[in-house]
């Protein structure tokens, strides 16, 4: 099997090159971020050595339909990974188990074991961190791209509505992240006298 470094190199090389830069979230940027979070997650989750790196390799192509098109991009990577992972000598168990977890991201998300709980989450971990404004105004940059009538104020509806039905899988970050996102939450209720 191909060291993942070199898969590495490959999809972020990829993505740094030919990704539109009107994708202010889905950039190589949260690529990079949910690889690294997919990673804390599992060994968080006692996950390791051959199921630890499928795991990176899928979070490494989860939004690499982004290089096509936005709307079903799950499902572009999941071509992708079909047509280019065998070159790295990943079996087709493998592949199969890396499109699972790139499935489990679609919104709404439905993971289906431990491997897509944690991507699912790392996914949209930002939800619960201090960097939460900033991401989220990376996201509301690109939905003006496609939408350019979109305001703050339907945005941040928009938001309220995700976060009061979103909810984290994975039992480390039920625990450990819930109450940063709810946090979040009350804020932008707040904004506007909602809570």
């Amino acid at each position: 099997m191909v060291a993942f470094e070199k898969i590495y190199y490959d999809v972020i090389q990829n993505l740094g090159y030919n990704l539109a830069d009107y994708y202010h979230y889905h950039s190589v940027r949260h690529t990079i971020y949910v690889e690294k979070m997919a990673c804390y997650l599992a060994k968080k989750m006692g996950v390791a050595d051959h199921d630890l790196y499928l795991l990176r390799v899928a979070a490494l192509y989860h939004d690499s339909g982004f290089l096509v098109q936005a709307e079903d991009h799950e499902e572009i990577s999941c071509e992708m990974v079909e047509s280019e992972l065998p070159k790295y000598n990943l079996t087709n168990s493998d592949i199969e188990k890396v499109k699972g977890m790139i499935r489990a991201t679609k919104i709404p998300q439905k993971p289906q074991n431990c491997l897509e709980e944690i991507l699912a989450d790392a996914d949209l971990e930002y939800l619960s961190t201090e960097n939460f404004d900033r991401v989220s105004s990376f996201l509301f940059k690109e939905l003006q791209y496609f939408e350019p009538n979109l305001t703050l104020e339907e945005w941040d509806t928009r938001q309220i509505h995700f976060l009061e039905n979103h909810q984290y899988h994975t039992e480390f970050c039920r625990k450990n992240k819930e109450n940063f996102k709810q946090q979040h939450l009350r804020k932008l209720k707040e904004k506007y006298s909602l809570s």
